[in-house]
């Protein structure tokens, strides 16, 4: 709350989950420090898998995972059924979009932002 935030459910064994990080890493360098928060949500098993895919990948912010895959209490609460799936939340918590393509997730970002 308070923040316009970016979730990001994926796993390091997901390979359109790995193809897309760059772009997450581009809204991150892009948006960041206008305010722009990510938190990534991991549906990984293993620890080492999940953690050697951050380091290469280069997503510096908020990483959380219970390594428990597609049973995690969080995909449920979300309806997550597959990955990657993103989540755009405005400055209260709202959901305002929902895998929503690059371009215009950046639009949309940025909009949030300057309502702040």
């Amino acid at each position: 709350m308070g923040k316009v935030t970016l979730i990001d459910f994926w796993a390091s064994w997901c390979q359109p989950c790995r193809t897309a990080n760059p772009k997450v890493v581009a809204l991150y360098n892009e948006f960041h420090k206008q305010g722009l928060n990510i938190i990534s949500v991991s549906l990984d098993k293993d620890a080492e898998d999940w953690k050697t895919a951050i380091a290469k990948d280069g997503l510096i912010w908020t990483q959380v995972s219970n390594l428990k895959e597609m049973d995690d209490p969080i995909v449920k609460q979300y309806g997550v059924s597959l990955i990657p799936t993103t989540f755009l939340l405005d400055v209260s918590g709202k959901v305002v979009g929902i895998d929503m393509p690059h371009e215009e997730m950046k639009l949309k970002i940025r909009q949030l932002l300057n309502k702040k």
